[in-house]
Parts: C-alpha cells; structure tokens; sequence
C-alpha cells in the first residue's frame, strides 16, 4: 500500500510517497480503508526525529484520519463499509490503517471523509484539556492561545458551547476567524503583551482556564493572566522548553493549578474513556452542524512536502487534510 515515508529526519524535502506492507489486523482492531487524514504539529515534530511514536505503534505518520471499515472482528461494533473517523497513536497517511476499535467513532451523516478528518485529533485534545482535566465550567473566562490552529478553533466552539467566555491569541489576520466562532476578544501577541491585555478586559482578576502550546516564554505572563484558582494547561512546547526565572510566590497566592498533558501516549483505556464522553456530548452537535470543523486547506498525498512546509509557515487557519483515496 501506499503511506508516507521518510529518507531520513530532516526537512520536508526528506518526505515520500512509497510502498510498504499492509497492516496486520490484531484482534480487537479494525481495518479501516483510509480516504483521508489531517496534518497536526506532531507530525512535523516525528519527521525531524524529535517526536518518535509510542512503543508498538507504526512509525507512519498520521495522528487522525477518516475512512471506511475494511475488516473486522465477527460480532465487532465496527462493519465493513461504517464510515469512521480515529484518533490514532501513527499511521495515518497511508491507504490503509488497523486501529483498536475503542478508537473510533462514527461519522455523523451530515460529513464527508474530508471533514471528518480534521476531527479526532483536535477536538479530544481541546475536550481533554478543557473538560476532562481541565474542569472548566460554564460561566467561567478560558484563554486559548493560538487561536486559529486546529486545536484553537475546536477549543473555541467547545468552550462556547459549554457556556464559557473565550478570548484568544493570535495573528491579527486570523482574528476574524475567531471572532466569528464564538471568541470574545482576540489579542493580537505579535503586538501585545496578552496578561496585560487580559486583566485589563477582565477588571484585574484574570482567566480560569488557559490552553497553552507555546511553553517557555508564555509561562510568566500565564500566571499573571490567571484568575485565583486558575488552571494553566500545558499542550505543547512550541516556544521552548526552559522558561524564563520563575517567580513561584502567585502559584501559593493565586491557589493556581499547572497540568501538562499529551494526548498521543496516553494508554488505550483512557483514550477510550476520553471518546465515550467526547462522543457522548458533542457528536450530536457535530451531526447539528452547531460544532464543526475549520478546515484551511486540502492537499493531495503527492503534495506531502508541501503541506508541511505550508503548516510551519503558520498560514493555516483551522486544518490542514490531506486527500488519500
């Protein structure tokens, strides 16, 4: 089958279509025809060899994908010909992947491969952050930075959903995007100091909840920025590692909470866990439409380099899929 492949780490120029042997199908997996997949951060992080893969997992790339059942267990809850959508711990960009049914969900009917692609992935990890660790509740004020990612765009409509106030950061071209799903300010960070621009629109008490994938150089102003109580949750570490010196007294002071979490090594149970409750509450919304994806651009497989080199320019707004079948 086909599946992208790598020379070797490096750039994107180091990315090929190539041949590699079907999946074997385990018991309790599905074999599912891929007709389409999503590009995340972590893809390009795995091709530059700094984000291997889980152990036993394959070493493709492809963190979500859509597509139809091919195989399955006799008596499984998966058919051939379901139309599904995954989370997947690699894999993804290729014709054909075998995945733990637990890690599937159904596409609503109102859907195509396309968008159900630029699902799995973005929305468990802004449900994940959010809700099952994060906690936030309606009423309260969550700070979502880069807004017009993948992740971004999902955590805004979650967040308002659930009833929360939602301001993010991000480019000043992408701040309509925003605006128009849901957000309710949008601070432009090329150009403004965002905790200060926070507590001004928020009488001094700051945010219960901030979404985080920049790390090292948003970590002080996230502690000015949070409200007593508040909850910095760690997604990522685009910016680096090593934060500046740390003042520890507001952590004691502001009764605050720091939580780091990634979703791709997490075990299967709570995966599954994850999605029963993610399915549970806003598969409805999605087959209603009130809940969708944000989708920037469609690339073809052969146009994989492309892609990746179009995603760490940072000129998407929501998500970046590629055609399979």
């Amino acid at each position: 089958m086909k599946a992208v492949q790598l020379h070797r780490f490096g750039g994107p120029e180091e990315l090929f279509i190539g041949e590699v042997p079907m999946p074997e199908r385990k018991a309790g997996e599905v074999l599912v025809k891929v007709h389409a997949a999503a590009l995340n951060r972590a893809d390009l992080l795995q091709r530059q060899g700094k984000y291997p893969p889980p152990p036993g997992a394959s070493d493709i790339l492809g963190l979500e994908m859509a597509g139809e059942v091919a195989e399955s267990d006799a008596g499984s809850t998966w058919q051939p010909g379901d139309r599904v959508m995954a989370l997947l711990p690699g894999g993804g960009q290729a014709a054909y992947v075998s995945v733990a049914g637990a890690l599937l969900m159904p596409i609503p009917d109102n859907l195509g491969f396309i968008e159900a692609a630029a699902i799995p992935e973005v929305f468990l990890t802004a449900y994940q952050t959010l809700f099952f660790e994060g906690k936030a509740k309606s009423g309260q004020k969550a700070l979502i930075h880069a807004g017009g990612s993948g992740v971004g765009t999902a955590a805004i409509q979650l967040a308002r959903q659930e009833g929360l106030e939602v301001y993010v950061t991000c480019s000043a071209g992408k701040h309509p995007a925003c605006l128009a799903l849901g957000a309710s300010l949008a601070i432009d960070y090329r150009q403004q100091d965002f905790a200060e621009v926070v507590l001004q629109h928020t009488n001094e008490t700051g945010v219960d909840i901030i979404l985080d994938f920049i790390g090292a150089p948003n970590f002080n102003p996230n502690i000015r920025a949070l409200a007593v109580g508040g909850k910095l949750m760690l997604i990522a570490m685009m910016g680096g590692f090593k934060a500046p010196e740390v003042n520890l007294y507001p952590l004691l002071r502001k009764h605050l909470t720091i939580i780091g979490t990634t979703l791709r090594s997490r075990p299967l149970a709570y995966k599954a866990a994850l999605i029963q409750a993610f399915s549970q509450r806003f598969l409805p919304e999605l087959a209603q439409g009130t809940v969708k994806p944000v989708i920037d651009s469609v690339f073809k497989l052969p146009e994989i380099a492309a892609a990746h080199r179009y995603m760490a320019a940072n000129k998407n707004t929501g998500k970046i899929v590629l055609a399979i079948a």
